[in-house]
């Protein structure tokens, strides 16, 4: 490949092309074609940076040679000669030809060199922002794949340590045996616990709005099947109200982000001492909109730890159960499927958290 930029000239006086090619040669590589058929068939053979055309020619004008470029090769940056430059015909370059620029003939050499090297430029930053996009796109789809081999490379032999620990219990009656494989126990819901908050990590942050109907009673019912088996709610006043006898429409996985992280932290933040701890769960959905209001009695969170409550990795109180994940998930979710959020809390007394999403698909519902 040249290091020069390559311009392909397109005019239908071969003294034209003669000269301009001439005039070029040493600056840029030149390419040129008699007519807008020539110019066509080498748009779709080769590489160029810069299109150069004279509006009155046979056959094809330059506008319409640009339109059809458009469909074969869209990448060069084009330039339109002419010799009259009426508005109509302005507009109507601009609208189907896409063109870059003007250039009036008789054509001066140093305009023609700084048009090229400037549509050039424009030419090498579109590209290089194209490439980065493509190794962008690359990464998601390798990151995809990641994250899901992850989730079943990693949880799959935890599942079988918790497993081989249950069985050893069973064959041993030894106290200090037991106290060995329940720190193992410990430990593997520990790390399993984290792989399922990398995975709610993703998701949030990461993965496109899949919009489906979404059932709230169907959601609550699944995510409380999972906690029972989690934790234990004997303990706790768990409230649930859900008010819905509409259609709503949102991405069910950022839903199931969001209960995940505000009951997660409503449940293990409570205050061990308190006999009468609660966590209510309130879900409102209207016509355009669902409130969903968490609430709690817990430890609470002091004033000057709200305004980053939100940020990556950050810890609400001194208390070392929560990954420093959980509400920044949260706000990720709520802000993709177009919602918001708002916290009241204080401390010893409990925290409350209000999130407002709106209907993704309103129009299905008019």
């Amino acid at each position: 490949m040249t290091d020069k930029i390559i311009v392909l000239y397109i005019d239908d006086e071969g003294n034209n092309l003669t000269s301009f090619k001439a005039s070029l040669r040493k600056d840029f590589q030149v390419v040129t074609a008699i007519d807008a058929n020539e110019g066509l068939a080498i748009a779709s053979s080769q590489e160029l940076h810069v299109v150069i055309a004279d509006q009155r020619m046979p056959g094809l004008s330059g506008v319409e040679f640009f339109e059809k470029l458009m469909k074969i090769n869209p990448d060069p940056i084009r330039i339109l000669l002419t010799g009259y430059s009426d508005i109509a015909s302005v507009i109507d370059a601009i609208n189907r030809g896409e063109v870059y620029r003007f250039i009036d003939k008789p054509w001066n050499i140093d305009h023609v060199k700084n048009a090229i090297i400037n549509a050039a430029e424009i030419y090498f930053t579109r590209k290089e922002l194209k490439d980065k996009n493509e190794r962008l796109l690359k990464i998601h789809s390798e990151m995809n794949q990641f994250v899901y081999s992850l989730s079943h490379e990693l949880r799959g032999p935890l599942m079988s340590i918790a497993g081989v620990s249950k069985l050893a219990k069973m064959e041993s009656d030894d106290p200090a045996i037991h106290d060995y494989f329940d720190m193992v126990d410990s430990a593997t819901e520990k790390l399993d616990e984290y792989v399922y908050k990398m995975l709610d990590f993703y998701r949030s942050t990461k993965m496109e709005n899949k919009v489906i109907k979404i059932d709230f009673r169907d959601i609550v019912f699944e995510q409380m099947e999972f906690y029972k088996q989690k934790w234990d709610l004997d303990k706790i006043d768990f409230e649930i109200n859900i008010n819905q006898e509409i259609p709503f429409f949102s991405d069910d996985s950022k839903i199931k982000v969001i209960f995940n992280s505000l009951i997660s932290n409503a449940y293990n933040f409570q205050i061990p001492e308190n006999p009468n701890k609660y966590i209510r769960l309130l879900i409102d959905v209207k016509e355009f909109y669902t409130t969903i209001l968490v609430e709690d009695n817990g430890v609470g969170i002091a004033q000057e730890n709200l305004e980053g409550i939100f940020n990556l990795f950050q810890r609400a109180t001194q208390n070392n159960v929560g990954s420093g994940l959980g509400m920044y998930m949260v706000k990720e979710s709520v802000t993709q499927i177009g919602g918001d959020i708002n916290i009241d809390s204080a401390v010893n007394q409990g925290t409350k958290v209000t999130i407002k999403i709106p209907t993704l698909q309103l129009n299905e519902m008019v």
